[in-house]
């Protein structure tokens, strides 16, 4: 957010002309956001609140939020598919081995409550949910848990919106 702050006063709005291809084209933004948030969460979701702001209009930034927070939540799920049935080939192994098995532990250990630590911090929401997905965790929980990741994209949404009043 800092960071936000800190671009928004000292760098010129020209910085944003070399994005315009991409910026002005929501359809696209939403598909990058999707496929980032299905491969382990490439561009962080902030990225895409403060490509929200836009139009600064309040009402189309909280739409724009929802739709980021359902793609979000739905990438989740797709990723819990992703490690319940691909499990055992080699690529989901590949990705177990090299990003998410260090979590595998810890869902061992806490279970629902690092789906909900995952949903609500920076740790990588679709490799944990990739993770629990391969671990065979009851979907329903999963699905119950993942809930919490609309109370991260509110919070973080709200936090981008005052910043950018400043």
């Amino acid at each position: 957010m800092v960071l936000f702050i800190l671009a928004k006063k000292y760098i010129s709005v020209d910085y944003i002309l070399w994005l315009a291809p991409v910026y002005e084209k929501p359809s696209l933004m939403f598909g990058i956001f999707m496929i980032s948030e299905i491969i382990i969460g490439i561009i962080p979701p902030e990225f895409f609140m403060v490509w929200a702001l836009r139009t600064e209009i309040l009402s189309d930034y909280i739409w724009t939020v929802f739709l980021l927070t359902i793609i979000s939540y739905l990438s989740g799920v797709i990723g819990f598919g992703i490690g319940r049935y691909f499990s055992t080939t080699l690529f989901y192994r590949f990705l177990k081995r090299k990003y998410i098995g260090k979590y595998s532990k810890y869902l061992n250990e806490y279970g629902g409550f690092l789906i909900v630590v995952a949903a609500v911090t920076p740790l990588p929401w679709s490799g944990i949910s990739m993770l629990v997905g391969s671990e065979k965790y009851p979907f329903k929980r999963f699905f119950v848990f993942s809930l919490f990741r609309f109370l991260r994209f509110i919070v973080y949404a709200a936090i981008i919106w005052e910043a950018n009043i400043l």
